[in-house]
Formats: C-alpha cells, sequence, structure tokens
C-alpha cells in the first residue's frame, strides 16, 4: 500500500478523478466514501480516516514519524560492522563522557535521555507541538495509564518516569502534574459525563445500585458509588459509574440519600429508576476471605505483633461496632430514604452467607492456616511447570486482590486436597505436610461450600479476565440458587464441622430465604426462559404471584405505578412515538372488493402469561429471547425489560473500591481518587 520512500495520506485513497488546479476526488479504499479536495490541502482525508478509521489514521501516523526519525536519526545512530555483539550505540556529544561520568555511565537511562535532549538542544531534535497528533496521543495513553493502574498523578513529574519518555520518544513534551490533575483527567470526566446522559436519554428502562464502602482511612470513611444499569433500545444491557462521591466520617444516611437525589436530578433518571439495589449496611473494602488461607500474602495485608497475617481473621466485620443495631437503623433509614424500590444485592447476602457460616466455626483458622503454610512451601519448592497441571494458573498467580476472595480460596483449597499425595512426593517429608484429620476435615469444608462456590460463579458471569467488562447477570438466577443451597443444606450432614453447618442454615434462612416468598423474584424467575416455572412446586399460587405483580406495573388506566415512593415525585419518561399508519390501509371505494379484516383482540396479561408458559423452558439467553418475543407478548415484554435491569451481582465499582484502597495513601489528594476511581469505572465508555 505505501511507497518506501514516500508516506501519504492518498495511500488510503483510490483517485477517481483528477481535475484542474489540483482537485481531486477519491474513494477510501476500507469504506468507499466519496472525498473531494486539492491534492496540496489533504485535511478532508486526513479527518475521514481519523473519525472513521482511527487505526488505520495511527498506522498513517507511526508510518510518518518512522519516516522522519530516519531523516532526523541517520546522523546520530552509528552500528559499526566490525562489533559482533552491540546492544545499542548512541552518538558522542562533546562533554557527555564526563556526564556519564558523573551520573552513573555511558548505558545509564539518564545519560540516554541526556543524549536526547541534547540532540534536540543542538537542533537535530524537533520537539512536537502541542497539537500534534503524536503528542496528543502520548499525553492520553499516559492518561489511561494512569486511569487504568488507579497510579497518583504525582508519578508524570518523577525524573526516572520522565527520562523513560524522553529516551523513548524524544519529540515529546511531558505534561505538568497540574495539566493532568486539573486540566486533562477533568475533561475526560466530562466527556464520560456527557456520553453518559446521551445514551440514558433513549433508555426505555433502568436501575441503579448504590455501592457504600467505608475504610480507615485518616481523611476519610469510604466512598459512594451511584451505577445504572439500563437497556438500550435494541435490547443490550449497559452500566455506567454515574458519580463516585467522598464520605467524611460525618456523612449520614439522609445526607447520602441527599447526594443520590442530586445525581440523579443532574443525570436526568429521578423517577425513573424500577430499583435501587443498596446493602442494609455499608461494605468493608476487604473481601471475604477463608480464615487463615491467603495465597498471596505479602498483598498489602496488616500484621500482628508476632507477624502473623490477621487480615481476614474477623472478614472484615470489625467495621460494625454495634453488631445487628446498628445494621437495623441503617436498614430503617434506608427504607425511608429509597422506599419499597431498594433491592438487596444477591451476591453480597450471598457472601455474607458464607462469612457468617466461617466465623461461626472458629477451630477451622488454624487448619486452613496451615494449609496455607503447605501451600506456600509447595510453590516455592516445586518448579512451576510441575505444578500447572494441578493448579493450572489460579494459585500460582500473585500481586491480584482476586487471590484473596473466599471462592478462588476454595478452588485452591480443593485442588490442592485432591493432588495432596502427589504435592508431598513432590516436596519430600515436611513439617507442615497435612495430616488424615486436618485432610478430612478441610474435605468436609471444601464439600460444604461447594455449592455456595458454583453460585457465586454463576452470579459473576464466570469472572471474566477483564474487571471492566460488563458482567450483568438478572436477579432471575437468584431464586433458583436459593433452592439448590436450602436443598443442599437439608441434605448435608457435617461430622467434624457441625458448627459451619449451622451457621450456614442460620444465614441463609435469615438472609436468602425471603427471597422464595418475594414477587418481584418470583416473577424475574419466572420471565427467564430457562426457568420459567420449572422450579416451583406450587405452580397455581406462583402464577396467581406473577399475575398480581404483572397487573401492578401494567400500564393498565386502572393500576397503580410500578416503582417506587420516589418515583410519585418526579414526572415520568414521555410515551414512544406510534408508528405511522399506512395508506393503504384506509378505507376507499377501490379496494371495495377486498374483504376487511376482523380486528384482532389484544391479549389479556393472563391469557399472555398461559400461551408463555405452554412453551418448553429453553437455554436462550433471557434479553435475547425477549427481544424476539416482544411482538407475541408484548405485555410480559415490558415486565421483562424492567427486571432484568435488576443485576444479582456487585458492580465494577465493588472491585475498584477494592484495589483503591491500596492505592489511597499513595494519591496526593482525595479528589484525585474520585476522579480515578470514576474514570476507571467508566473507561470503556471513554476508550473503546
Amino acid at each position: 500500500m505505501a511507497s518506501a520512500t514516500k508516506v501519504s495520506i492518498l495511500d488510503y485513497f483510490n483517485i477517481v478523478f483528477e481535475g484542474e488546479n489540483g482537485k481531486i476526488e477519491s474513494n477510501c479504499k476500507y469504506c468507499g466514501t466519496r472525498i473531494q479536495a486539492k491534492r496540496s490541502v489533504t485535511s478532508n482525508f486526513v479527518t475521514h480516516l481519523k473519525r472513521k478509521h482511527p487505526a488505520m489514521y495511527d498506522e498513517f501516523v507511526k508510518r510518518k514519524d518512522m519516516k522522519r526519525e530516519g531523516y532526523s536519526s541517520s546522523s546520530m545512530h552509528t552500528f559499526p560492522a566490525n562489533v559482533g555483539n552491540v546492544r545499542y550505540s548512541v552518538p558522542l556529544i562533546p562533554g557527555a563522557a564526563a556526564g556519564g561520568a558523573a551520573g552513573g555511565g555511558m548505558g545509564s537511562p539518564s545519560s540516554v535521555a541526556a543524549v536526547a535532549v541534547g540532540a534536540s538542544s543542538g537542533g537535530r531534535v524537533t520537539k512536537f507541538d502541542k497539537h500534534d497528533p503524536r503528542q496528543v496521543l502520548i499525553s492520553e495513553a499516559v492518561a489511561k495509564m494512569i486511569v487504568q493502574d488507579l497510579q497518583p498523578v504525582s508519578m508524570v513529574g518523577k525524573e526516572g518516569f520522565r527520562a523513560l519518555l524522553q529516551l523513548l520518544e524524544p519529540r515529546y513534551t511531558p505534561d505538568s502534574q497540574h495539566y493532568i490533575q486539573n486540566q486533562l483527567l477533568p475533561a475526560y470526566a466530562y466527556q464520560a459525563q456527557l456520553a453518559t446522559r446521551q445514551a440514558l436519554t433513549s433508555a426505555h428502562t433502568l436501575s441503579l445500585s448504590l455501592d457504600i464502602c467505608r475504610d480507615k482511612a485518616p481523611s476519610a470513611s469510604g466512598y459512594l458509588g451511584i451505577t445504572c444499569h439500563f437497556l438500550t433500545c435494541d435490547w443490550q444491557m449497559r452500566s455506567a459509574l454515574l458519580a463516585c462521591l467522598l464520605l467524611t466520617d460525618i456523612s449520614s444516611c439522609s445526607q447520602i440519600h441527599s447526594d443520590f437525589e442530586d445525581v440523579c436530578f443532574s443525570h436526568n433518571v429521578a423517577g425513573r429508576a424500577f430499583r435501587v439495589v443498596s446493602d442494609t449496611f455499608p461494605s468493608s473494602v476487604k473481601p471475604c476471605c477463608l480464615p487463615g488461607f491467603l495465597i498471596s500474602p505479602l498483598q498489602g495485608n496488616s500484621k500482628g505483633e508476632e507477624g502473623e497475617v490477621t487480615h481476614n481473621t474477623h472478614n472484615g466485620d470489625d467495621s460494625v461496632p454495634n453488631g445487628h443495631s446498628e445494621e437495623f437503623e441503617w436498614e430503617e433509614s434506608l427504607e425511608q430514604g429509597l422506599g419499597v424500590c431498594r433491592v438487596d444485592c444477591f451476591s453480597r447476602s450471598l457472601e455474607r452467607c458464607v462469612k457468617e457460616g466461617l466465623r461461626s466455626c472458629p477451630p477451622l483458622s488454624a487448619i486452613l492456616r496451615k494449609a496455607s503454610s503447605f501451600y506456600h512451601y509447595i510453590t516455592s519448592a516445586v518448579p512451576a511447570e510441575k505444578l500447572s497441571h494441578v493448579f493450572d494458573t489460579t494459585g500460582l498467580t500473585s500481586g491480584s486482590t482476586a487471590l484473596n476472595d473466599w471462592a478462588v480460596q476454595l478452588k485452591v483449597l480443593h485442588r490442592l486436597l485432591d493432588s495432596v499425595d502427589f504435592l508431598e512426593e513432590l516436596s519430600g517429608p515436611s513439617e507442615l505436610s497435612l495430616g488424615t484429620s486436618e485432610r478430612v476435615i478441610l474435605r468436609e469444608l471444601t464439600d460444604v461450600l461447594e455449592p455456595f462456590t458454583e453460585a457465586w460463579d454463576m452470579v459473576h458471569g464466570a469472572r471474566q479476565p477483564d474487571p471492566l467488562t460488563d458482567r450483568h447477570v438478572p436477579i432471575s438466577l437468584a431464586m433458583p440458587c436459593v433452592l439448590g443451597l436450602c436443598k443442599h443444606l437439608s441434605e448435608t450432614s457435617a461430622v467434624h464441622c457441625p458448627a459451619l453447618l449451622v451457621g450456614l442454615r442460620q444465614a441463609v434462612d435469615r438472609l436468602l430465604a425471603p427471597l422464595l416468598q418475594d414477587p418481584l423474584y418470583i416473577t424475574a424467575t419466572t420471565l427467564d426462559p430457562q426457568f420459567k416455572l420449572s422450579w416451583s412446586n406450587n405452580p397455581d399460587w406462583h402464577k396467581q404471584v406473577v399475575l398480581e405483580e404483572l397487573n401492578k406495573h401494567s400500564n393498565s388506566p386502572n393500576s397503580t405505578d410500578s416503582t417506587t415512593e420516589l418515583q410519585a415525585d418526579y414526572p415520568s419518561p414521555p410515551a414512544p412515538a406510534l408508528s405511522p399508519v399506512s395508506p393503504l390501509s384506509r378505507p376507499c371505494k377501490l379496494f371495495s372488493f377486498i374483504k376487511q379484516r376482523p380486528m384482532t383482540q389484544a391479549k389479556s396479561l393472563e391469557q399472555e402469561l398461559a400461551v408463555y408458559l405452554r412453551e418448553e423452558p429453553t437455554d436462550e439467553e433471557a434479553l435475547h429471547y425477549w427481544r424476539r418475543k416482544a411482538i407475541d407478548f408484548p405485555q410480559l415484554a415490558q415486565m421483562a425489560k424492567r427486571v432484568f435491569t435488576i443485576p444479582a451481582c456487585g458492580t465494577v465499582v465493588e472491585s475498584i473500591f477494592t484495589t483503591a484502597e491500596c492505592f489511597q495513601r499513595s494519591c496526593d489528594l482525595p479528589k484525585n481518587l474520585e476522579t480515578l476511581i470514576y474514570l476507571k469505572a467508566n473507561y470503556r465508555l471513554l476508550w473503546t
């Protein structure tokens, strides 16, 4: 495509006509768009490539830069033919030898950066203009790195970072910390707000998630994240973080609710939310872990007096000083503020059940701590290639916050027990080896918690490798999971860990069993085509519950509107415009010989539900099914649009809160961390 001696934007276009005064008409080689311009003025071609084909535009910029570098560096870099193993060569500039001796030698990064700067001052390297595309791309890449890794903006002022940039691209002028923090990042945040508001204007239905994460930082007590889950016109589910607000020690529930209302008004979603997912008590940023079993013990954990890791001994419940009384007060305040629209996050309720069950059996901590020590001894004494078929990659990767997740830990423990004899043969005899009784207790622990792990993986979408990807799982999975857990706990006996089984049963009865009587969850599960009423032991009663819920949220004049006490104060969104009627359907004398079609009477809710339930359940994804069946079951589809916006799992911002805890003390300003969390959660909205 491109010439070896010349780089031109016209390489990406086919010239179809060339007229007088250099006027040309050409077609884009990739989309066929016809563009008119002068051969000497190619801005129209560059603009088209930049807007419509950004990958091709980046390729063009790189080719152009390489061509410029070929001219500018031909006199700088020399590679003697008689040198056998040359790693790199740099030009000899007067004074470079003295500078190298004083600053660490000729091959040090500082000397290489000094060479680049010296070459620039000598006129052989010209700095980019601030509007140069290459300058803008590198600045954007630096900002994206800061956002993705939640790094403090102050890193751009560090000498080593600037030396690295100058080594990689001497023509680039690094942006200042003040510019990135006060102009560039706020500009990206403003773009994300505009994109979110534009997407929400055409959203059919939506629900909100309220994430309140507390921490023990001296300057703040946590963060408030407000996430919107909405359905597009083509039945695609999307999520966007509307705001990330800093909570102070004096932030009360009424203040949080006031901030929540302000955010809803600013994004024009006030009164439109079908449900608001919020916990009864602010969650801790610490994940739930198996007590004493840490896969990555060096990952920012606090230590006790004897150097023993005590990060997860109490599973993060220390932040609740008054137990259930304070939790009840918080729940009552939320109910008063949010009304009947508030629902609990199912995945967090599931996690709390596991946490309370583990806490009810303290003797497990010592055995799990020994199993953790044996695991670390094995992974340090045996080569990784010999362990790859035992642990795959789950237990061998360090430095990720997901490794201290109870479900991941349980899988590693399960694989450890399955291959414990083989691992002991590889590592040799050791006092850390697990005894027979300890193996039996750990095996009973994994067997009791295995269905909880299956439910956890199901509602988290089998854990995508990228935590920023949309992982919206609707609440229709909640009821089948609860039924399966109740059946498992009723049929399981624990000889060595009876307290664990009792604690799990009590937690499930208190936190999850009420969902079995909730009309919202019954309706959501019934409208899921893979379940319908196949789970029900009393189909007639559950069908009546679904009908009552459908009538409550239907658009008939005699029914009350759906949602919440919040919606009563705000106007509802405008109704969609009616489809135009074909003029051929109007009665006229010309078509008097055609028999008039009888008017088809609209099906009632009862008829739609009866026909829907007569169909066999299918494995088709719920939203895809209702997109296809919206014409056949219009009233059921309207309810499906609402219930499937409610997520069963936590939001992306929840995992970001956990990651941000490790970086909070390194950031210069809390405001900076708020912006980084907001941009990281909306990363795909800006840079995809």
